[in-house]
């Protein structure tokens, strides 16, 4: 049995978890894994007409089933965890079945105030981020002062941890962004009340996850964010702190990668972002407008309008070569029903010279102009659709040319929010 992988292709907001929930309803799912990122992700899942937003919960929370697991790759905000874990018990949903990494890092509450007080600083500089204490989580990860969530279970770890993040935070905050200093004895006393409520869900998760796979059980690991937003191969600096891609699956969950059977990138059918940084294919006309009001573009963690633009085939034929990916799963096809005429970007033209990959450098990425391509648009309702044979005729040739042009086959498309809009293309 497999170790599939879903993330994103684009810059996040893909419908991630619409294609992890679709690929749970065809595949007996054992264990949904979050393996990077936190609270900052947002999955969107429709279950018979009800809405559900997960955020740091793997959106297989909603699988009957299935195990969630919160691998070591994870910052975790214990306020956040149980906030979106009461907010579904209050709907009835059943969350027994989750396992957190004693290996996962934490995010405290001075994380966050950090987080939003370096964005006020920087201006008109700002990255963009959600303030919730993401990047400053994985700094002092890799700084060799975070807190892992087993430092919990033991006080006077905790307290000597939390001592030293804060020593050097404090003379920041005071020096530089004129704020008080933070209490190690407030800090301490809260991630301590989390600590009875917590125990029963932690366990070493690499352990878990490398033995049911032995045992042929089919395992998805569920990106957060997307490739585009990669720290290393994303548009850096507007990126996230971690590894979305397919290679950081390994290091976040503790798998090798002969492990993984299938990688799946998710797609929209035309192209959205958040935050700071360059978008070639972005519109500020009319279209623009549409496709934001059309698609629902608002963040689902932050409620932040996205930005849109068309597809751009140069970002997905990218995503499919860093990524290693065996397919496509296509969402928000419904959004294009009424166009008459629907541009691509298929390469870039920067300096008057050609690019159909990716620009080196971030400056040429920047400068980055739109070549497109135009298809004709099909003009119907396509939300009903259920087989790809039931697409009008311009919808089926707009997905093969995607296709043929991302380099990459595309196993699914979405035509509506729903768990039952989707339409097979290759089996």
């Amino acid at each position: 049995m497999p170790a599939i992988v879903i993330l994103g292709a684009q810059w996040g907001d893909e419908g991630k978890g619409k294609a992890t929930d679709q690929l749970a309803t065809t595949e007996t799912i054992d264990y949904v894994v979050r393996t990077s990122g936190g609270h900052n992700a947002g999955h969107t899942i429709v279950v018979n007409g009800e809405k559900f937003a997960t955020h740091l919960l793997p959106s297989g929370i909603l699988t009957p089933g299935a195990t969630s697991v919160i691998a070591n790759g994870v910052v975790v905000s214990p306020e956040a965890l149980f906030s979106e874990l009461d907010a579904l018990l209050e709907r009835g949903v059943e969350v027994a079945d989750l396992v957190v990494s004693a290996n996962a890092h934490v995010i405290a509450s001075y994380h966050s105030t950090i987080d939003k007080v370096a964005e006020r600083f920087l201006g008109k500089n700002k990255l963009g981020t959600t303030g919730r204490g993401i990047g400053p989580a994985y700094a002092d990860k890799i700084n060799r002062i975070g807190i892992r969530v087993a430092d919990l279970f033991d006080e006077g770890i905790l307290r000597k941890k939390v001592e030293a993040s804060l020593d050097l935070k404090n003379h920041l905050l005071a020096k530089v962004y004129n704020r008080r200093a933070i209490e190690v004895d407030a800090v301490v006393e809260e991630l301590l009340s989390y600590v009875d409520r917590l125990r029963p869900m932690v366990q070493d998760t690499s352990l878990l996850l490398n033995r049911a796979l032995d045992e042929g059980r089919t395992v998805l690991f569920e990106g957060a964010q997307a490739t585009m937003l990669d720290v290393d191969h994303g548009t850096y600096p507007f990126v996230t702190s971690s590894n979305p891609i397919a290679g950081g699956v390994c290091t976040g969950a503790g798998i090798g990668p002969t492990r993984i059977d299938r990688v799946i990138g998710v797609i929209k059918a035309y192209t959205t972002r958040v935050g700071s940084g360059p978008f070639p294919t972005e519109l500020f006309d009319q279209d623009g407008e549409n496709l934001q009001r059309i698609g629902g573009e608002f963040g689902v963690s932050t409620g932040r309008t996205r930005r849109c633009g068309w597809y751009d085939a140069v970002v997905a034929r990218y995503a499919s070569r860093v990524n290693g990916l065996t397919e496509f799963f296509l969402t928000k096809l419904d959004v294009l029903d009424s166009w008459e005429r629907i541009p691509v970007c298929v390469a870039y033209e920067i300096d008057g010279v050609r690019h159909d990959e990716m620009p080196m450098t971030q400056t040429e990425f920047h400068h980055a102009k739109p070549i497109y391509e135009f298809f004709d648009g099909w003009q119907s309702d396509i939300s009903g659709c259920r087989s790809f044979q039931d697409l009008p005729k311009n919808a089926q040739a707009y997905v093969q040319a995607l296709e043929e042009m991302s380099g990459t086959r595309i196993w699914g498309v979405g035509v509506g929010p729903g768990r039952e809009q989707t339409v097979e293309v290759h089996a």
